[in-house]
């Protein structure tokens, strides 16, 4: 494939390296210092776009995309507020979108125990849910997008709780779901989900070594929407 990377940090780096392994050509790289050169692109030269920049920066990647009729592949977190539009922009123009918060399938397993240990403690009383987070110092956005996915799976199955919050806001009561958010270097990345109670406490836990499961899973994905149209996620690369 001929990729353009939307975006060229740690992670693009790791993106471009991996993806070269793999026999792809990467024909653009794009980030803060160069963003006119997105304009000059030929676009009929790019396969898909693989997007993981800044927050401030990925709806208009992710627009750019779309309107040029380039499927993209985004894990850029922190914009979500924004997706009903982008989404809405895919089937007009009858584009190809993926997106997820982690493309690492072990996170995405990850998730799918979440939700199956929230419903079995829908039907247990005296628990009391919380979810911890470890980034780097340089992740801007707290809560994390996996964060947040696990928030999501968790409210969806259990019936008393109707909202998430940082651990460190007052609002939190007994209806909250809270998030406690820690940046320490080196981190990649760690979600701890803890139940407890005044006898135990029931926890699972997901720790990324580094970024390359991160940045294999977002070209396995690349190379798995060619001939896809539509919004799309993890569910729908993994068949759950």
């Amino acid at each position: 494939m001929k990729i353009l990377l939307l975006g060229y940090g740690k992670m693009g780096q790791l993106i471009g390296a991996i993806a070269e392994s793999r026999g792809h050509q990467i024909v653009g790289k794009i980030n803060i210092d160069n963003t006119s050169d997105l304009e000059k692109l030929d676009s009929s030269l790019v396969d898909v776009a693989i997007e993981f920049s800044q927050p401030e920066a990925a709806v208009k990647n992710i627009k750019w995309s779309l309107e040029k009729g380039i499927p993209i592949v985004s894990g850029t977190t922190g914009w979500l507020d924004q997706k009903a539009e982008l989404d809405s922009l895919t089937k007009t123009r009858n584009g190809t979108f993926f997106y997820a918060s982690n493309y690492s399938i072990g996170v995405n397993i990850f998730f799918k125990v979440n939700q199956f240990l929230a419903k079995l403690m829908n039907e247990t009383s005296g628990y009391q849910v919380a979810i911890e987070e470890i980034h780097h110092t340089a992740k801007k956005d707290a809560p994390s997008g996996t964060a947040i996915t696990l928030a999501e799976g968790i409210l969806d199955n259990i019936d008393s709780l109707n909202t998430w919050k940082l651990a460190d806001q007052s609002t939190i009561n007994e209806h909250s779901l809270p998030i406690v958010s820690k940046r320490i270097d080196p981190a990649p990345g760690t979600h701890i989900i803890s139940y407890t109670s005044t006898i135990d406490t029931i926890e699972i836990k997901h720790t990324a070594h580094s970024r390359e499961g991160f940045a294999l899973g977002a070209i396995l994905v690349a190379e798995w929407i060619q001939d896809k149209k539509g919004v799309l996620s993890m569910d729908d690369f993994l068949s759950f």
